[in-house]
């Protein structure tokens, strides 16, 4: 397919090489463009503007957050005033439910079609193509969209036909990987203040009940209290949060939990966390314990 790929940060530039391994003619903008050469050294073309990677069949977004979407995606010269009729857009950011619709609205209202695939998966997963990929669109884009998935990704799984639905999914997945990280923060901060070691607890865990990828990569982290470089940074935890939140009083659905977890993730950038991967806040609890940090 003939694609346009906008956003090569730490997850879109793995996304984009495989794009290119697998065969597609892919042309890549990135706001800076230091970051688009490495591509087109491995055949990409590079984009001097956002409608300059719009020409073809599709085009795919891949940043940080709702501002950054919606500043490629509007306006004149924008994705929406871009595309031609019938082309796709696959958005595979972590943007908000209020986004999405927006977005699906305007695209049809130009005669295209709109995709949300957002993805589960850190920066390792993407440059090796072993994301977890969610969508939701009409039949027929999802279908078209299939070689690009297959592409970067190990699992596609389809929500429906409604965008906005694939984004609440992603949205409840980090707030319940968010739960885990704080759950995981807060138990090793018991164990270890009664001097248990905390990889050898890891190994409990691990090898028992908890076996799931999660609890290990978390985990380790924790333990070796390694937050840099930032695979995720805890800016994008706290957004992730507050858009969850933000469905969820949309839908009046109470999230006692994510609440929490907003004020563990407002404590850890008010202290200068801003850096930090957002595995980070698994460490709060052990510093309220007072207990010694590296």
């Amino acid at each position: 397919m003939k694609v346009g790929f906008i956003g090569l940060g730490r997850m879109g530039a793995g996304m984009a090489a495989n794009l290119l391994r697998a065969g597609h003619e892919v042309a890549v903008y990135n706001r800076t463009s230091s970051k688009v050469q490495a591509l087109v050294e491995h055949g990409a073309r590079a984009a001097a503007r956002v409608v300059d990677a719009c020409e073809g069949d599709a085009v795919i977004t891949m940043l940080a957050d709702d501002g950054a979407v919606e500043g490629v995606a509007f306006g004149g010269m924008g994705i929406v005033g871009s595309l031609g009729t019938g082309a796709i857009h696959i958005s595979m950011s972590t943007i908000s439910v209020a986004l999405s619709q927006r977005l699906a609205a305007a695209h049809t209202s130009a005669g295209q079609r709109f995709v949300a695939a957002p993805v589960f998966g850190r920066p390792d997963a993407a440059a090796a193509a072993k994301l977890f990929i969610v969508t939701a669109g009409a039949a027929q884009a999802l279908e078209a969209c299939s070689p690009l998935f297959a592409a970067m990704g190990q699992k596609t799984v389809s929500i429906g036909d409604e965008p906005p639905a694939a984004n609440l999914v992603k949205l409840s997945g980090n707030f319940l990987l968010a739960t885990v990280i704080e759950a995981l923060g807060e138990a090793m901060a018991l164990v270890g203040k009664a001097g248990v070691d905390p990889r050898r607890y890891l190994e409990v865990l691990t090898s028992t009940l908890f076996t799931a990828p999660m609890y290990r990569t978390y985990g380790e982290l924790i333990a070796a209290q390694r937050f840099e470089p930032a695979s995720f940074a805890a800016p994008l935890g706290h957004k992730d949060i507050r858009l969850a939140l933000a469905a969820a009083e949309a839908l009046r659905v109470p999230m006692p939990f994510a609440s929490v977890l907003h004020d563990r993730f407002l404590t850890l950038l008010a202290h200068g966390g801003e850096a930090l991967d957002w595995s980070a806040i698994g460490h709060l609890a052990a510093k309220d314990s007072g207990q010694a940090t590296a």
